[in-house]
């Protein structure tokens, strides 16, 4: 689904992450793990542009998505977005209906027939319906944590996007709003392409399908975030190539 190649991010003069190259496959759960400040969120923004939203954010590099360039001239980044949704770490419903939430997307793109069918299915795609089928004209912000995050991912995957990215989708959550969204997660994967930042280790164990680990190189003073192993989840927990991976699995460090 993505090409990353050679990829970098920096912020002023201070580079966040650095060339970074690997694939992303379709209707695959990709985690990106990683000691705090290594660069997983800021690479996880370059797939849907973004970082364009942040003034100082130079992108380097190629990010090829179905064979395009996303850092092309002719590419819009807002017609980017609409093909690539992303679940912030924190619930961020609008101060709106749940219906109103969901329906917010299609709308904005000029969809006027079936909303009631399109917000039925995204609620049902995101395993809410049953518990708000009642009460669709409440106010998003009334659900719990939980139920908002999967609020989040219904008006995510209303739009019929190709790929949903989230930022630590459950940090703000319990054990069992976690699972929850874990199981989701998964379900999801049959329609979608999923990658998931997660300081999580036993979350990215058990969701993803291929696991990329982050670490940071320091030189002069300065932390750069750059790729230390990319491989399939359950070799990247049971055999990793790098010694720094297995040191930060088993905690020794991060």
């Amino acid at each position: 689904m993505f090409e990353l190649r050679k990829v970098s991010v920096s912020y002023g003069s201070h580079r966040a992450v650095g060339d970074v190259s690997m694939d992303v496959f379709q209707r695959n759960i990709t985690a990106l793990i990683g000691p705090s400040g290594c660069g997983k969120s800021t690479l996880l923004r370059c797939l849907n542009r973004m970082n364009d939203l942040v003034p100082s954010a130079r992108v380097d590099g190629e990010v090829i998505y179905h064979g395009e360039n996303l850092y092309g001239p002719r590419v819009d980044p807002v017609q980017v977005r609409k093909v690539i949704g992303m679940v912030f770490q924190k619930p961020n419903p609008f101060p709106k209906s749940i219906y109103d939430n969901v329906a917010f997307g299609p709308r904005t793109m000029g969809i006027k027939q079936n909303m009631d069918d399109i917000v039925e299915e995204a609620l049902r795609g995101a395993a809410l319906w049953d518990e708000v089928k009642d009460k669709l004209t409440s106010n998003g912000l009334s659900l719990s944590g939980g139920q908002q995050q999967r609020l989040c991912i219904a008006r995510a995957i209303a739009v019929k996007p190709e790929v949903v990215l989230m930022d630590e989708p459950c940090s703000a959550l319990d054990p069992i709003a976690t699972l929850k969204i874990e199981d989701l997660i998964r379900q999801l994967k049959d329609e979608y392409t999923i990658v998931i930042v997660t300081h999580n280790m036993q979350q990215a164990a058990r969701v993803s399908d291929m696991t990329a680990f982050f670490s940071v190189r320091t030189s002069e003073g300065k932390r750069t975030g750059e790729l230390v192993e990319y491989d399939d989840t359950e070799k990247i927990f049971s055999t990793p190539a790098d010694r720094r991976t297995e040191d930060y699995i088993s905690g020794r460090f991060g």
